[in-house]
């Protein structure tokens, strides 16, 4: 099917024209739903007609927030060329291979990347658009505002098959291997706004004011289409600063916000949290990595059940299971740990080794399936070979669903430690040490053993004036979840490495422990 985007925006823009659609915080810049979707048509028309970016095209954005909101999908989804986001957070040796990979034609960048990335881009042919002007010309060099001007702000007038042309590219988180490139479609996107809508509970409509801290090149932003088909209001946020974050609640009113575990639990340190009024905050989405309870009731306690869990995936970008509200004011210990129901709006099977669906509450490989999981990645037919079959997408994931339908992730495949024969899987172990009071983050990973092949061992942050000893925290484990699972050492460090979204990065921590050895694992 062929679908005209702008024709979808233009719609929403009659209905909510005057309400305020997009505000940027750092740049004090506001759209009602009419000016942008006017904005989104003329920055459409730009990269068509000032940069020439045809079918087949891409461009490629390393930018903040404030700046690629204006440059996401309620853009991308108007053009013929496609779009492709990248963290600005990521080192330029990680920019460098990307931009290798994904050849784009034109790079869109902060002027704060100017020094850095200016001569390796133009190096590579590439012209370059900062989002300011430039404190001096250079060739190549275009500025951003300089190219709208004079740009009408018409329906671009582009058709594009809704599953086939890839529209949008976005690379993975790569914390368990190098990253690889998904490749979405408008369906992909209009499934993801769809799952949003999906459970019993309304956690966006017209007076939804979304707070986005979190890099909208990745999961933050797939709030916000559904942000805007509701009426709502999209908010961004480029510093990764809590106290910023508690004083652009009060500020804007925000009701919706999306955070990791990691980040929430700063939460319950922060005297900013208790300084600012933060009551207008109705829904908090959590995700991309496994929540602690006990900490997950300390978040309940101070700021109400205004929690909601969402699992989905990069090359799943739908909300496959949800923990509602009503799930979080009902649910035990074990529930909490779940990742919430099954939606019902993707197929989730549970796969042994062998490809063979298991029994219910067996844990397996969860496969999905449903119009939000990308077709492959791009330009990689082995990865796509791999980890694709019949339209299902091999998470990677280890879980299983119980009879109520709460699925329940068990870990990562290839962060399962094998320990003297026995299966360890660090989620649950990092779960135990983290109900610990003494602990404010923590990472288990599997390290060389002679006489076990791996142990179990855990780098732990101790909270703010906190102390415990090794073994206290060792026992605690064991008394939690058993002592074949407790880590057999423990390490405190005064920092733990976290991708640019929040996410523990084992895979670097374990490289410290088998950087010696020709295995990564035992």
């Amino acid at each position: 099917m062929r679908m005209n985007f702008a024709n979808l925006t233009a719609q929403i823009a009659m209905q909510h024209r005057d309400r305020e659609a997009l505000v940027n915080t750092e740049r004090n810049r506001r759209f009602t739903h009419g000016e942008l979707h006017r904005y989104t048509n003329q920055v459409a028309n730009m990269i068509r007609d000032r940069l020439n970016l045809r079918r087949g095209d891409i461009w490629l954005c390393i930018l903040e927030n404030d700046s690629l909101s204006l440059l996401h999908a309620w853009t991308a989804l108007k053009g013929e060329a496609a779009a492709c986001w990248t963290n600005f957070r990521d080192a330029i040796e990680e920019h460098r291979w990307q931009v290798d990979f994904i050849r784009p034609k034109v790079v869109f960048i902060e002027n704060s990347l100017i020094e850095t990335h200016y001569p390796m881009l133009r190096e590579r042919g590439i012209t370059v658009v900062c989002m300011d002007p430039p404190a001096a010309p250079r060739e190549g060099l275009l500025c951003f505002n300089d190219l709208l001007e004079g740009v009408p702000d018409t329906n671009p007038g582009v058709e594009s098959d809704t599953t086939r042309d890839a529209l949008i590219y976005r690379f993975t988180g790569g914390t368990t291997g190098k990253s690889k490139c998904a490749q979405y479609t408008m369906d992909n996107w209009l499934a993801s706004r769809d799952s949003f809508f999906a459970a019993g509970e309304t956690w966006i409509d017209r007076d939804t004011r979304y707070l986005h801290m979190a890099p909208v090149s990745h999961g933050s932003g797939l709030g916000l289409l559904p942000t805007m088909f509701r009426g709502g209001c999209t908010v961004t946020q480029n510093v990764p600063d809590m106290r910023q974050w508690c004083r652009n609640v009060e500020a804007h009113g925000i009701t919706v916000a999306m955070m990791v575990p990691t980040l929430l639990y700063r939460l319950l340190d922060l005297p900013e949290a208790t300084g600012h009024d933060l009551s207008t905050l109705a829904t908090c989405f959590y995700g991309a990595a496994p929540m602690s309870p006990n900490k997950l009731r300390q978040l309940q306690q101070r700021f109400g059940n205004i929690f909601v869990q969402a699992y989905g995936s990069t090359e799943c970008i739908q909300r496959v299971a949800v923990l509602t509200k009503a799930d979080h004011a009902t649910a035990s210990d074990e529930r909490l740990g779940s990742a919430g129901r099954v939606t019902g709006q993707a197929e989730v099977v549970v796969m042994d080794e062998a490809g063979k669906e298991v029994a219910p509450g067996v844990t397996g490989e969860l496969w999905l399936r449903s119009r939000a999981v990308i077709s492959g990645y791009f330009d990689n037919p082995e990865g796509t070979a791999a980890e694709f079959e019949n339209g299902f997408w091999k998470s990677g994931d280890l879980g299983y669903v119980d009879a109520d339908g709460f699925l329940f992730i068990v870990d990562r495949k290839k962060d399962m430690i094998i320990t003297g024969g026995f299966n360890v899987y660090a989620n649950e172990v990092e779960s135990a040490l983290s109900s610990h009071p003494a602990v404010a983050l923590c990472a288990v990973v599997g390290v060389p053993d002679e006489q076990w092949g791996e142990t179990v061992h855990a780098e732990v942050i101790l909270r703010d004036g906190c102390e415990v000893t090794e073994e206290a925290l060792i026992d605690h484990v064991k008394a939690t979840i058993g002592r074949f699972k407790a880590p057999k050492s423990v390490a405190f460090v005064t920092e733990i490495p976290v991708s640019v979204v929040g996410k523990v990065q084992r895979r670097q921590v374990r490289e410290k422990y088998w950087k010696a050895h020709s295995r990564r694992v035992a």
